[in-house]
Order: C-alpha cells, then structure tokens, then sequence
C-alpha cells in the first residue's frame, strides 16, 4: 500500500488524458494496487526459518471453461508454540500489497506469541503462488481457498480471520462469506478504496466512477457475523486512523477498536502487542 496513493492518482490521469479503454484501466489498476511481486521486508526470510511450505490446488471459477483454470496457491504454516490440548486457534493471515508472504513472518511470530497457529498465504500474482496478474475478485476467491483448507484440516478449532491493509477488505469479505469463523481482526485498512483516494491530498480529483478494484469493506463489514477488532496506528500516514474508525463504526456488535499510540502503518502490531493481547481476550475471551 505504499505507494497506492500516487498510483491510483497516474491511473486515474492516463485515464482522462487518453480516455483509455475500460480493460487497461482495470490492468493498470489492479497491477498499482496489488503491485504483485516476490519481493520481502528486511528480516522476513529470517523469520520465516523452520516455518512449513503449505500449497493449496484449486480451480479457479469463472464464467467460460477456459475461465476454468488450475490455480496453486503458495503459503506458509507456524504452528502454535504452546498448543492447548491441541485445540490452539487457527488463523488465516492476509496479507496487504506489494510483499509477498515471506514479508509477513515476523507478524506470524507475533500472532503465534499470542497463541494462534497461524496459515499466511500468498495472492495469485505474489511469490511461488500462480503467476498472474491478481484481482479484487481473485483474491477473495484465494482468501476462500485458504479457508476452506483450513477447515478440512482444523474442523475441530476455533478459527480467525486476519487481513492487514489491502488484506482488511480481503479479510472481511472472507467473513461475509463463511459461517464458521470464530472472530475477524483487521489491521492499517480501510473503508473502501475511494475513500483512500479522497482522503489524500488528491481526493478532489473526481475519480471515483473510474474505480474498478474497489475493496467497499464498509458496505460488507455489517454482515459479519461473529465478533470484529479494528487495530489502528496513530500515526499511520498511508491509511489514515480515521479510515479505520469509520469501517468499526459501520459494523455490529460485538466489536472493538483499538488505536495504538506511535503505531505507523508497519509496526503498529509490534507496538501493539499489549494492547492486542487485551483485546483478545476482551472480545474473543482469549488467553
């Protein structure tokens, strides 16, 4: 989500000043959204030492046979470091743009430190995962994916949903989608991706009819039917904290919100971790 802001803004202007064709529009918006790549944060390969591969085999729908085709799904599993009878909580990770799952081993760590077992998958598009370019509609077909593995693997446990950033709007969709969801947590994400827009300096411009990858949480995120956490960074210059205050607003109960103080957009769940281990059990009755 770095560079989301200034990306949509050129998508937006190239579409103006050449009036291109609604199906570049969209390729160029989903490949500066999503910004799919093998790339990882500093430190991401060392946290993901002794983590297991997990690949997931799927066919992806769609409206024609060809629609039809073979997608494998690349992910990464830690287990919990002190299981409870073998009943610790699962949770599906999701992760936001341009890094791929690798990038998000060391908030693995800290979700298995609160004692989850914890599946982080990557989008089609992003490391060893299909090689094409992702979309809203892919990505939540993913996210359903990964969910149904889980369940087939872990019938037996609690099981969360989790989706920082672009994964927020992932995440929740997820939740909307699926009735055997023990709890959903967003982190650093956002309303809609409108709202993105019109929330940064660019957010006169009158864009919004353009947006074909639109990421509208905040009309999905009332039809959540188990409990919601909303964790947000003070200082998080990407996704502004009032985003993230108008998507909890939006939901039902039970929720909660959170804001951390001097959280940014990449370390509010490291600067948090007290204040999520609290909200765990507050809402989700977590120990």
């Amino acid at each position: 989500m770095k560079k989301l802001h200034l990306s949509l803004i050129a998508t937006f202007a190239v579409a103006f000043a050449v009036l291109a064709g609604c199906s570049t529009l969209d390729e160029k918006e989903r490949a500066w959204i999503f910004q799919p790549s093998d790339r990882t944060w500093s430190g991401g390969a060392v946290a993901a030492q002794g983590m297991d591969d997990v690949w997931i085999d799927f066919k992806a729908k769609g409206g024609s046979e060809a629609d039809q085709h073979p997608v494998r799904l690349h992910g990464l599993w830690l287990a919990a470091d002190k299981p409870v009878a073998g009943k610790s909580p699962v949770m599906l990770y999701l992760h936001g743009a341009r890094y791929n799952v690798t990038g998000s081993a060391p908030r693995m760590r800290r979700m298995q430190e609160l004692g989850f077992s914890v599946l982080a998958i990557d989008y089609r598009g992003f490391g060893k995962s299909t090689n094409e370019l992702p979309s809203e509609a892919s990505a939540y077909e993913d996210a359903r994916a990964a969910w149904d593995w889980l369940a087939t693997k872990y019938p037996d446990r609690p099981r969360y949903i989790f989706g920082h950033s672009l994964g927020g709007p992932i995440a929740i969709n997820l939740a909307t989608e699926v009735s055997d969801e023990s709890g959903t947590i967003v982190e650093s994400t956002f309303t809609s991706i409108a709202d993105v827009v019109s929330s940064s300096q660019w957010g006169w411009v009158p864009v919004s009819l353009l947006i074909t990858q639109r990421f509208e949480a905040v009309r999905k995120v009332g039809n959540i039917g188990s409990p919601l956490l909303v964790v947000h960074g003070d200082e998080d210059r990407l996704i502004l904290p009032d985003l993230g205050r108008k998507l909890y607003a939006a939901a039902a109960e039970p929720k909660l919100f959170v804001l951390v103080e001097g959280g940014s957009h990449h370390n509010t769940n490291q600067m948090g971790m007290p204040q999520y281990r609290e909200a765990l059990s507050q809402l989700f009755s977590l120990k």
